[in-house]
């Protein structure tokens, strides 16, 4: 049952999925699919911000388990758990506040408390904590043992979660004669899931490295190892996101992490509605890594000249145009990347 929920997913991505499902409580099945969704949409977000990035999560580094010889704990790592975390604990809290489970609704702890001058808690809060709660269940079981590295994931599953509710915001409707607006009733709505990846993007980029034995715990030494990880978490904060291992140099292929490398990437050029950072995905992507940049005229084809149709379609017609595109590519003689680009690398800024 849990594993045709999922089969139309790509293979890593049903992994990973299908690990969340089988992983959580047999009672809480009943929210395996709003977990698959939120799974799902956390890898999405994750695409979107590392999309013209030297590492753009991709999709056979996303394995969560750490039940796995080849698990590390690099700064890309703690963004997946991150924004998968947020990711199902979001869409639980929306199908929540939508009636799609029996056993939850609206949070309305507060309705009619005043919350300020002029307002009073009303309306339909969204209920985070039954997603944060559900979404724990879940996803921090993935986490079976007790050493750096668990730790480490379970801390920035918890920063993803705090996410959801570092974002939120309040909503309010007016009340009074001819619109006087003399009384506010106001509730908390989650924000956009965008505003949650590009939080998370802003932890990410200062995420702060932890100095941690990265061994499994030894047995008879699980007391001294718990005392050593809330020492080493002693001065940060449960909204950052950290980690234990540099970065490998994503400019090159790396069969055993699962990596292509950047040969064949896609880069943009030349359109001022682009972002700076956008802009310079071409010398970022290519360049740096010692490729060059070759260009591509492909035909695109795309529905266009839709019409709509009593009753009830809509037509389209079929349009072919011819658009340019740039790629990545190997320089004759294999240049390796110049020593500005390696110290970018070690300053983990992909």
């Amino acid at each position: 049952m849990v594993l045709s929920m999922c089969c139309h997913a790509h293979l890593a991505l049903a992994w990973t999925v299908n690990n969340f499902l089988m992983t959580g409580p047999k009672a809480f099945l009943t929210y395996a699919s709003s977990v698959q969704v939120g799974a799902q949409s956390g890898i999405h977000e994750c695409k979107h911000q590392f999309a013209w990035e030297r590492w753009n999560c991709p999709e056979n580094t996303l394995q969560l388990t750490t039940h796995n010889g080849l698990r590390s704990a690099t700064r890309q790592t703690s963004f997946v758990h991150g924004i998968s975390a947020a990711g199902v604990m979001y869409t639980l809290t929306k199908n929540c506040s939508m009636g799609d489970f029996d056993n939850c609704g609206c949070d309305d702890s507060r309705i009619g408390q005043t919350g300020g001058r002029g307002w009073i808690w009303g309306g339909c809060s969204d209920n985070v904590a039954f997603g944060e709660t559900i979404s724990k269940q879940f996803v921090d079981a993935l986490e079976g043992g007790q050493d750096s590295r668990a730790a480490i994931n379970l801390h920035n599953n918890e920063a993803g979660r705090l996410a959801i509710k570092a974002t939120m915001r309040r909503a309010c409707k007016c009340h009074g004669v001819s619109g006087s607006c003399s009384i506010q009733t106001c509730w908390m709505q989650l924000a956009d899931f965008r505003e949650v990846g590009n939080y998370l993007k802003m932890k990410y980029e200062h995420a702060k490295k932890l100095e941690m034995d990265k061994k499994p715990t030894r047995s008879g030494n699980s007391a001294d190892n718990r005392a050593a990880i809330a020492l080493a978490f002693r001065s940060i904060a449960r909204t950052e996101l950290v980690y234990l291992e540099d970065s490998p140099d994503y400019c090159v292929k790396n069969r055993s992490l699962g990596f292509q490398g950047l040969e064949g990437r896609e880069c943009l050029k030349g359109n001022k509605n682009m972002s700076l950072w956008e802009r310079k995905s071409c010398r970022r992507l290519c360049y740096e890594c010692g490729l060059k940049v070759v260009e591509k005229r492909i035909e695109v084809v795309s529905s266009c000249n839709c019409k709509f149709h009593w009753c009830c379609t809509v037509k389209c017609d079929k349009c072919t145009q011819v658009v340019t595109k740039y790629y990545c590519a190997r320089k004759q003689g294999g240049r390796k990347p110049h020593n500005k680009s390696k110290r970018r690398n070690r300053a983990q800024r992909h």
